[in-house]
């Protein structure tokens, strides 16, 4: 069966969690984020949100990342070293499957995300997760 999702109607809903940390709980983010559907092997979500995400991974895919509203800067942790890329509205962009990488938006953004589960995040707010192996 099709699912519809009204879009406008669920950003709308999403309140800016200001000043988020990396190890900021399902509690914190709870008007923050959304799932707006199941997608494969995981969640289409909505995010708003200023400050830090924490580091993540997917080790079941990669992730489609759309940049609705305000500005970011994407870090990864890739094979050459750390990179770091600004993203705006209106961008697409594909973490690759197993890597790490945050979000960093002093200013505030919105997000879709097509995010495959499991999703790692580190215990403890490290530089590089990857030292945690």
């Amino acid at each position: 069966m099709i699912q519809i999702v009204d879009l406008k109607a669920e950003l709308a809903k999403l309140t800016m969690l200001r000043g988020r940390g990396p190890l900021d709980g399902a509690e914190k983010k709870k008007d923050a984020v959304v799932r707006l559907a199941p997608y494969r092997d995981g969640w289409i979500f909505a995010s708003k949100f200023a400050g830090d995400s924490g580091w993540e991974r997917h080790r079941g895919g990669d992730e489609i990342v759309e940049v609705v509203d305000g500005t970011a800067t994407l870090h990864l942790l890739t094979d050459g070293g750390p990179q770091s890329v600004p993203i705006n509205p209106g961008m697409m962009l594909i973490v690759p499957q197993g890597m790490w990488h945050r979000f960093d938006s002093p200013r505030g953004v919105t997000l879709l995300t097509a995010t495959p589960q499991p999703t790692d995040h580190p215990a403890i707010d490290v530089e590089d997760p990857r030292t945690l192996e």
